[in-house]
């Protein structure tokens, strides 16, 4: 998942290394591309390995952390060596008005009314519904968390705090423990003195602040004692806490969202990546991959038939929902890069 830094200055080399990779390879096998970890092991086993042996042939896999640069290298020079991305909804939205993705016919596709709002969008097919939220070893932390105003009370618990080193969510988040209710936070953010406010908050904290890139590591950091309360994606700390790991989350604050599946612009798979997203797109498909990993369904039909044990788990379970922060995907598209480009100046000093 992903940061516009040096975007750039990283072009040049990118172009240079993508340049030479040619079509041949990218026409061997489609390659679906996620963000690793447990997320991207269970669409695996729910949706890579299913569709490869519906279709008739094996998918490729590969995982990164976002990087739009790349992408848009591959649309622009035509050597397209990824088919199907995970991606989230303002980087879909500004790809896709950069003709970086290929658009979709829902009529093609279909089960466009079995989708949640917004799931079915003119680059991108919801992948599933996350949620971010703070998340705490119950064996490590004697008073649990409440709040992000409690995040940020170093004094009434030392130790470090793992956020993501990305504008996004953070700037939300410092609001939020700056006292912003939640129905005024963009609000306040789209102003120029909200935004100095959500920055001024995060320096208060920046001493305490270990960050991560990766979904992976929150839930590792937790187990290993190296932060004592982190930002996570609420799957990803469930999928720990059905291994075993005594590891709670706190809903109230939390920020939700979507992730997409969209097909880079001059895949030559374009069309089995179209069928592959059909596939994901079915009730069935999307139960098997609740079951794997509790990220929130985006079929309303899969919704009505998960366990009502997963419930707890699930960002898109009513009482999860009560008091979080449905992310204002058009603020991002539209503030993203400038405020990306000012997190990151700040990040460095």
């Amino acid at each position: 998942m992903k940061t516009h830094k040096n975007k750039n200055a990283f072009y040049p080399l990118l172009l240079a290394m993508t340049a030479g990779l040619g079509s041949a390879q990218a026409a061997e096998n489609m390659v679906v591309v996620g963000y690793g970890g447990a997320g991207q092991k269970a669409q695996d086993a729910a949706f890579f390995q299913p569709f490869g042996t519906a279709d008739g042939s094996p998918l490729m896999q590969s995982e990164y952390n976002g990087e739009m640069a790349r992408i848009k290298v591959m649309a622009d020079t035509g050597n397209v060596d990824w088919d199907v991305v995970q991606i989230e909804g303002p980087d879909l939205a500004r790809g896709c008005e950069e003709g970086m993705f290929e658009r979709l016919d829902w009529n093609q596709l279909g089960r466009a009314d079995q989708l949640i709002p917004d799931a079915a969008q003119d680059c991108g097919s919801a992948a599933l519904v996350w949620s971010v939220a703070i998340a705490y070893d119950t064996d490590k932390l004697a008073q649990a968390p409440a709040s992000w105003a409690d995040f940020w009370d170093v004094q009434k618990v030392p130790g470090k705090r793992g956020l993501r080193k990305r504008a996004v969510y953070n700037l939300e988040f410092a609001l939020l423990a700056d006292g912003v209710k939640v129905e005024d936070v963009y609000t306040v953010l789209g102003t120029r003195e909200g935004v100095d406010r959500a920055f001024a908050k995060l320096t208060e904290l920046k001493p305490y602040i270990q960050w991560w890139e990766a979904g992976a590591q929150p839930p590792q950091w937790l187990a290993s004692g190296d932060v004592v309360m982190t930002s996570t994606y609420s799957g990803r700390v469930a999928a720990a806490a059905q291994e075993g790991h005594h590891l709670a989350l706190v809903w109230p604050g939390s920020l939700y969202g979507m992730d997409y599946w969209a097909i880079i612009k001059g895949s030559q798979h374009a069309e089995r990546a179209k069928k592959f997203i059909a596939f994901t797109n079915q009730p069935d498909a999307q139960v098997n991959y609740v079951e794997h990993i509790p990220y929130g369904p985006t079929n309303k039909q899969a919704a009505e038939r998960l366990d009502p044990k997963l419930a707890k788990w699930v960002p898109t379970s009513p009482q999860n929902l009560a008091g979080a922060l449905p992310m204002n995907v058009e603020f991002w598209v539209d503030h993203g890069e400038e405020l990306e480009e000012r997190f990151n100046s700040w990040a460095a000093k």
